[in-house]
């Protein structure tokens, strides 16, 4: 996952190529990149066009029930804001922490 908002100082170009220079050096690792969009219709929509598939937007009402029509629409999807609480590089397992997190969150 992005920091937050990092749509808007990466920029989608840059989040994808990041994205595919880690699955390049690890080959055998399963992930989903996850890039957070803050507020910010427009950087939604430059996601999509750069073919991002997951999306963090923290807008509502209108504005996200049509962005994410529109995700559907292009086979990706709109996520709701996501408290990211770990520092990978401060823990023993990240893989492990991560699935924690993540499944915590889910319930």
């Amino acid at each position: 996952m992005s920091p937050p908002g990092a749509a808007a100082y990466w920029g989608p170009l840059y989040f994808q190529s990041l994205v595919r220079l880690a699955a390049e050096a690890e080959p055998g690792a399963g992930f989903t990149a996850i890039l957070d969009c803050a507020d910010r219709p427009g950087d939604v929509l430059a996601a999509l066009r750069q073919g991002l598939t997951d999306l963090v937007f923290h807008g509502s009402g209108e504005v996200r029930d049509k962005l994410a029509a529109i995700a559907v629409a292009k086979g990706a999807r709109l996520l709701p804001p996501m408290d990211v609480d770990i520092d990978l590089g401060s823990v023993r397992d990240p893989v492990a922490s991560c699935r924690e997190m993540f499944a915590a969150k889910q319930r």
